[in-house]
């Protein structure tokens, strides 16, 4: 295979876009990854990495263009990182990301996927300011002043975000106004080589009621009128802390400019790590620390830490395709596993005889199960825990479910959690996708129980490389399973593999 060399220029045809949005191209038998190119497009390249298997370059020329290439609305679209597809047009997003779900099936090879019907992407009429939460660090310039926005992709450099194109437009003022507050009252910002600070700024607002919560994370306590929060030793280290002063007047300053703001919360983090929160959230200000949002036909309860959906709007799309996939009967016993604050199961808690959730994250359960008695839904059950050992449980019991729903993060499901799914067998799952290589990975195991029906990708993140689908699976007849059992075995190793017996 050829050899090439850092900073060499070479002609490439790109052939289509990778899992990431960069262009693919082949020089002479080595794949070549090149951001910012196109199908169909002839560029002018530069090598910046090799690998083994592999090279990186970067965009000199483009000698002919793809019909479907846009002049990217964002100005700092290229040093951000956080959107991969601008250049592209809108729906050449889309059939691109129908084409990421036919790249990883391809890659992973689960049973029948060369029949699986893959339905078109569900775009938005207005792919723009979509985000409905803004989760940015903050940090202080040497000039002194504060910024806040996102790192640039592979560094540490952050990209100040004052009027990003898909978030929120009243959450980036808010964050805009919070910089200049900061600024003002001299607050300490957090710098993992010398000082602590304000590490990280979250700004939620509800689609539906358009109430505002913002939660900082911080590495030092704050003062809340004359009161350290948290209430922490004031010693670390050998060392005395100095909180935080000075917080009043910006909680004051920003709830009385921005009326919207219903709950303001801090996050408490000292430890120097890459997880942006720490395990103590408080509320400093408003009456309750949730907000209220609404999908389909009810509304719902969010707390600071629990999930929702970033896209309101095709959240909306996205849990209506859950429920059509799912088919939903009156006889029906659903299990919502991952259920975050209990969203699709509450969508369907009024068409099935009952809903059992579960989640890891407590403040997550704390909202469902809240949500569900304010909704006066008392055939939903939700538990902390993982599923694949509530599952087990339940079905002790008594509780058989007829149908189960997974909506994991983007590692897919948890090797024990396929092993109960294929013990117990539903005779009907749907699985909501964030990531389309750990789906088709899951779907190795799960293919071989399940007949997959179709998959329906949703545009939850236009702009970006990633997208979400909804996969409509049926338990396979009796008489499949039995050839099934006769020449397969599970084996949780972690690398979700099938064993010949």
């Amino acid at each position: 295979m050829i050899n090439l060399k850092i900073g060499q220029k070479i002609q490439l045809n790109v052939e289509r876009l990778g899992i990431n949005g960069e262009g693919i191209a082949s020089y002479k038998g080595r794949l070549v990854f090149v951001p910012l190119a196109l199908p169909k497009e002839e560029i002018l390249a530069e090598i910046t990495e090799n690998a083994r298997n592999f090279s990186r370059a970067k965009v000199i020329k483009i000698n002919k263009k793809s019909k479907e290439r846009v002049k990217p609305a964002c100005p700092i679209y290229k040093d951000c990182g956080g959107c991969q597809l601008m250049h592209l047009s809108y729906q050449g997003q889309l059939d691109f990301k129908k084409d990421l779900l036919l790249q990883a099936l391809q890659k992973y090879k689960p049973a029948g996927f060369r029949n699986y019907e893959l339905r078109q992407t569900i775009g938005m009429e207005n792919p723009t300011h979509y985000r409905n939460k803004l989760q940015y660090q903050v940090r202080r310039l040497t000039n002194g002043s504060i910024i806040a926005g996102l790192y640039k992709e592979g560094t540490h450099h952050l990209v100040n975000l004052e009027n990003c194109l898909v978030t929120d437009e009243k959450t980036q003022e808010i964050a805009n106004r919070f910089c200049q507050l900061a600024e003002q009252f001299n607050l300490p910002i957090y710098d993992e080589r010398k000082v602590g600070g304000i590490r990280t700024l979250m700004i939620r607002r509800s689609q539906k009621t358009g109430e505002v919560q913002v939660n900082f994370v911080s590495s030092l306590p704050v003062v809340i009128q004359g009161n350290w929060v948290p209430n922490v030793d004031g010693n670390r280290n050998g060392k005395k802390i100095q909180p935080v002063r000075d917080f009043d007047r910006i909680i004051t300053a920003l709830t009385d400019e921005f009326t919207e703001i219903q709950a303001v919360a801090v996050n408490y983090h000292p430890k120097k790590s890459s997880e942006i929160y720490g395990d103590r959230t408080e509320l400093v200000w408003g009456n309750a620390a949730t907000i209220t949002e609404g999908v389909l036909n009810y509304d719902f309860e969010l707390s600071p830490r629990a999930f929702y959906q970033l896209n309101s709007r095709q959240a909306q799309v996205l849990y209506q395709e859950a429920v059509k996939a799912i088919g939903p009967k009156k006889t029906d016993r659903i299990i919502d596993a991952y259920c975050g604050v209990g969203t699709i199961g509450f969508a369907l808690a009024d068409r099935v005889k009952s809903v059992h959730g579960m989640d890891i994250t407590p403040e997550a359960i704390f909202d469902a199960r809240h949500n569900a008695k304010r909704l006066g839904l008392k055939n939903c059950h939700y538990e902390i825990g993982k599923a694949e050992t509530i599952i087990p449980n339940w079905y002790k019991s008594g509780h058989r479910a007829t149908g189960l729903i997974v909506d994991p993060p983007r590692v897919g499901l948890d090797d024990e959690l396929l092993e109960t799914i294929i013990h117990y067998q539903p005779e009907k799952m749907v699985y909501v996708s964030c990531n389309v290589s750990t789906l088709a990975k899951d779907l190795i195991i799960l293919a071989q129980y399940y007949n997959v029906e179709y998959i329906q990708s949703v545009d939850m993140f236009p702009h970006t490389a990633r997208t979400e689908a909804v996969v409509k699976l049926k338990l396979k007849s009796p008489e499949e399973l039995k050839k099934v059992r006769n020449r397969t075995k599970f084996k949780s190793t972690g690398k979700r593999s099938i064993r010949k017996k």
